[in-house]
């Protein structure tokens, strides 16, 4: 026997071996209506898929072991209003294309369409629409977690304060929550103590707060929008974030809270329609940058000694009050390219599009015309612009004031106008 003979021999058994020490491929359980879900996870092995057709299917689950659980036409699961629907005690579990309804309704106990719990690493819910559940999903102490393209509806007929959250986050590490759909819960994404995480693209209203996240570094909040809540976003005792590219528009309260807030950049974001259009209270160091805040009967309320941030290239236009502002001194914004304030009253004598005369908000002009609405009328007239100019030649007549040394002819925005008029509900 030749030597080349010999060794395909010996590879052909080698490989032969190989393949009756690899695993089996995973197996497909199918469930089908009137069976039970919970049998088919128990006889499943880790790494298996369980179909589950459709119909309706009342009870609770428990996955213990890595599996997913795959809908076939939108089955819903139904937790006959107590305790958790779906419970998670594994790695690697998937949930994915079901209806989840009808959780328990206890706070105390956290009842949930889905409870993930602790060590439940790199658990996936995808495409589930959630019916009137507590909390939409519950995440604990897990890393890696996906949540993405959800629709999560609360118990709209409790009380906001006896509501679950839509989303929340506790103590977990790069969470990806992307294009979910939360509304009618207490907070639509809740998030506490959980670090570089990612959320994207979620449509968040009908809630208390679009957001309610504190105490959690270096993530990322870009492209949701938060409408008809108490507060969009509010971001407190947080550093380290990116808020980008975002809409908050028509909340009763603030568009975007910024908290007790470092060394974080706020860049791109459309705040319109509020009540507030940002809220900025014991913030440092930060990056202002590119936002446009629009039609909000107050602009930007700023408070608790907030300074060294970075504030540019922003447009301020038609908001009732542009900045409110109590301090003792004045603060400079637009240091090196300047804002666009839409009620500046000053020219551009050379064209380079910045404003010959620095802008000075909450100046003697703008107190009165808080007090006397009715003054607008006359804000293009020579004795309005001569009262500013009196002013700002007498120390006496003015109060500490952001002030703009370059400020912009043109807004950054050219479709600023679409945001008009966006407000919350009000009954009659």
């Amino acid at each position: 026997m030749s030597f080349l003979h010999t060794f395909y021999r010996l590879g052909t058994t080698l490989a032969l071996l190989a393949g009756l020490a690899a695993p089996a491929g995973a197996a497909t359980w199918r469930v089908q209506a009137g069976e039970s879900i919970q049998s088919a996870v128990d006889r499943a092995a880790p790494g298996d898929v369980i179909e589950i057709e459709r119909g309706r299917y009342e009870g609770h689950v428990l996955v213990d072991k890595p599996l997913t659980l795959r809908g076939i036409e939108r089955p819903t699961l139904d937790g006959m209003l107590a305790g958790n629907v779906i419970s998670v005690r594994a790695e690697d579990v998937t949930i994915e294309d079901l209806i989840v309804a009808n959780s328990g309704g206890d706070t105390l106990y956290q009842h949930a369409g889905v409870y993930i719990y602790p060590g439940s690493h790199r658990a996936v819910v995808r495409n589930c629409d959630f019916s009137y559940t507590l909390f939409g999903l519950w995440i604990e102490k897990v890393d890696d977690v996906l949540i993405e393209n959800n629709l999560i509806t609360g118990k709209r007929d409790f009380n906001s304060p006896m509501r679950g959250n839509g989303i929340q986050l506790y103590n977990t590490q790069r969470a990806r929550i992307i294009g979910n759909n939360v509304s009618f819960v207490r907070d639509a994404i809740y998030v506490d103590v959980s670090h570089d995480a990612i959320f994207r693209g979620n449509i968040l209203h009908h809630s208390r707060y679009g957001t309610h996240y504190m105490t959690s570094y270096r993530n990322i909040w870009e492209d949701n929008e938060t409408y008809y809540n108490r507060g969009g976003l509010a971001l407190m005792e947080v550093r380290d974030q990116i808020v980008r590219n975002n809409r908050a528009w028509g909340n009763s309260d603030h568009g975007i809270m910024l908290r007790t807030i470092q060394d974080s950049v706020i860049e791109g974001n459309i705040v319109a329609g509020n009540q507030r259009g940002f809220f900025i209270y014991d913030a440092y160091f930060n990056e202002l940058r590119g936002n446009a805040i629009i039609d909000n009967i107050v602009g930007i309320h700023l408070w608790a000694g907030s300074k060294d941030n970075h504030v540019e290239r922003n447009d301020f236009i038609a908001n009732r009050e542009q900045i409110r502002f109590v301090a003792a001194r004045d603060m400079i914004w637009g240091a090196k390219e300047g804002n666009h304030w839409s009620n500046y009253l000053g020219w551009d004598r050379n064209g380079d599009g910045i404003g010959d005369v620095q802008y000075e908000a909450n100046d003697l002009v703008d107190r009165l015309t808080w007090r006397h609405p009715m003054m607008k009328l006359l804000l293009g007239s020579p004795a309005i612009q001569t009262l500013r100019v009196v002013a700002q030649q007498f120390p006496l007549l003015r109060a500490p004031s952001i002030v703009d040394p370059n400020p912009r002819m043109e807004p950054n925005n050219p479709d600023w106008s679409q945001w008009r008029g966006r407000y919350f509900p009000r009954s009659e």
